[in-house]
């Protein structure tokens, strides 16, 4: 379980898709867990930097998120377990929500911009 939380408290970074919550390197060495069906961050600085920000707030920890009123409540309930950002700061750019869209996925930012 103790390695759902990040160790390094550094360059925390929160996903702008899931909120999921990595380090900077993580995210580049391993992706997103959540969203790297539908776009690849592993590998790529440029993609780390486009879709998850540095600007975040409130943290939620989910071990069971398919059985979690939390995990249900905030939409997480399908995700992986994890540390998971209430809020994040920034929008991703218009060409990956288009090839969030042309993979079927609906991009609702984390942001407080769109209504739920």
């Amino acid at each position: 379980m103790s390695n759902l939380v990040p160790k390094d408290k550094r360059q925390l970074r929160a996903c702008m898709i899931c909120g999921i919550i990595q380090n900077h390197h993580t995210f580049r060495e391993a992706g997103c867990p959540n969203c790297d069906k539908y776009i690849r961050m592993r590998g790529s600085n440029d993609m780390v930097t486009d879709c998850t920000s540095a600007i975040f707030d409130g943290m939620t920890a989910l071990f069971q998120p398919e059985d979690s009123w939390v995990g249900k409540f905030a939409h997480l309930n399908n995700n992986v377990p994890g540390v998971y950002a209430s809020h994040v700061t920034g929008r991703i750019p218009e060409d990956i929500e288009d090839t969030l869209a042309q993979k079927g996925f609906t991009y609702h930012p984390r942001d407080g911009s769109a209504e739920e």
